[in-house]
């Protein structure tokens, strides 16, 4: 199953990219798994990527190096598509912080309020637009060409979820571990064929 998205444009006050070339950009986006990157390999097999990046954590990195279909493809590290932040909480395994932190998911994604957050953690506002500047970042870098970003579930969902308006419709329909899919941007104008789901998922 998967959910159709809508085109968006570049939030109030972003620069669109003033480079020579305004030919669309696209970026194959998957979340990091420790377990399942040949999935994400084996589905952009045929893709003509051009580097990949990925977020700093280990999970993201292996994803990455996965996707890698040349012996030489580039891989980018860079910290500004890292998982939500917890602040204090980080790497606990606190059932109670678990909860809290799905709840304030919820908040920020369906009740679009982006000032909550976790403990001394990003709100919903930092993450969206540290990762949207990332996204744009990349995608200037790289005008007319092919990219994969590694990433991760919650800071994706949000900071697309956004970029999209997709507020509930993404609700329950969280993105799958290492599984592809495809977002662009044409001029000043992001595209997102569909969004994916974890129905049908082995």
């Amino acid at each position: 199953m998967e959910r159709s998205c809508r085109d968006a444009r570049l939030p109030a006050g972003s620069a669109p990219d003033r480079g020579p070339s305004r030919q669309a950009s696209a970026v194959w986006a998957a979340t990091g798994s420790a377990y399942l990157p040949c999935r994400a390999s084996s589905a952009l097999a045929a893709e003509p990527i051009t580097r990949i990046y990925s977020s700093t954590a280990l999970r993201a990195q292996q994803t990455a190096m996965h996707l890698a279909t040349l012996p030489d493809l580039d891989i980018k590290a860079i910290p500004e598509l890292a998982e939500v932040g917890i602040g204090r909480h980080e790497g606990t395994s606190d059932p109670a912080i678990r909860t809290q932190t799905a709840q304030v998911l919820h908040v920020w994604i369906v009740e679009q309020d982006l000032g909550q957050r976790i403990a001394d953690g990003e709100t919903g506002h930092q993450v969206v637009a540290r990762m949207t500047a990332a996204l744009q970042t990349i995608v200037s870098t790289h005008p007319g060409e092919t990219v994969a970003v590694a990433g991760h579930v919650a800071s994706l969902t949000v900071a697309l979820g956004q970029l999209y308006a997709l507020g509930h419709h993404v609700r329950g329909t969280p993105l799958p571990h290492a599984r592809p899919f495809l977002i662009e941007r044409d001029g000043d104008t992001w595209h997102c064929p569909a969004w994916p789901s974890a129905v049908g998922l082995t």
